[in-house]
């Protein structure tokens, strides 16, 4: 199925004047000098902290030097009234401003396809990935959207990700994703550098029943002798990572206190959903 794209003004929906497969076809024809957020529904309608991702969002813009003022009420219902016309069930969805978009919104949405659950069970390999800089890390913004499509294109055959590497060799994120590895019984995640994740907010209210968490970055030098790791969107949930680069974490499977903590995690969200 095509993606639904519509400009969101002041007045109406309108619809755009491009079209495209999928969000990551419909990226490269969004501005680049803007901010987004993006996320999906549960249960055809239903979504999850929407508010941290708009106030992220605007975070984002300032951050950027972009003045952003979102007109909530209408963007959910801009949202449930797209969403409900698709007839697509569950969707992904990206919320879009540029100050070359002048006072338009555009809202792009897609049919959500969960991972496979063979990836919670099994785990995911990733590799570390340097020279994919980010020049504004703290902001979520549209150029890195398009800019990292380059880098997912390369990655090896097998591989679900690539970790951005820091000046002193440090962990610091996913490509689209945020990263946690857990060393001498505590989780371990990059403090500064990275975009702080929706997800990521989530992990830090349910970890402390698992692990205490210290925000600073593992390196590539920890890798031999971490016990864990996981990373975490807003679409994906916790995703339990089993092997980076050519280094295997534990016997190759999801570790117990990684489980644990999707276990919270899911439980969390179950009770945290909230209509559009």
């Amino acid at each position: 199925m095509p993606c639904m794209i519509r400009y969101l003004t002041s007045h109406e929906l309108q619809a755009a004047h491009y079209s495209a497969n999928s969000l990551v076809d419909a990226a490269l024809h969004e501005p680049s000098d803007g901010v987004y957020t993006i996320t999906n529904t549960f249960k055809q309608t239903q979504v999850l902290k929407l508010d941290a991702h708009l106030d992220r969002m605007e975070d984002s813009a300032r951050r950027s030097g972009m003045a952003l003022k979102l007109d909530r009420p209408r963007l959910r219902a801009a949202l449930r009234e797209m969403i409900l016309a698709s007839g697509y069930g569950d969707v992904r969805f990206r919320i879009t401003a540029a100050p070359s978009l002048a006072e338009k919104l555009i809202l792009s949405i897609e049919p959500f396809k969960p991972l496979a659950e063979s990836i919670y069970t099994d785990g995911v390999k990733v590799i570390t990935v340097k020279g994919a800089a980010r020049h504004n890390p703290t902001a979520k913004t549209t150029d890195w959207m398009q800019d990292r499509q380059q880098f997912e294109k390369a990655l090896p055959a097998g591989v679900f990700t690539g970790l951005l590497i820091g000046e002193n060799d440090e962990i610091l994120e996913g490509l689209s994703s945020n990263f946690y590895a857990i060393l001498n019984d505590e989780i371990r995640t990059a403090g500064e550098g990275i975009l702080a994740g929706i997800a990521q907010q989530i992990v830090f209210e349910v970890a402390p029943a698992v692990l205490p968490v210290r925000r600073e970055a593992v390196t590539i030098a920890d890798i031999p002798v971490l016990s864990e790791a996981f990373i975490t969107s807003a679409s994906r949930g916790i995703v339990p990572v089993v092997k980076i680069d050519w280094f295997t974490l534990g016997n190759g499977k999801p570790g117990e206190r990684t489980r644990a903590l999707r276990e919270y995690y899911q439980a969390w969200v179950t009770t945290h959903l909230e209509e559009l």
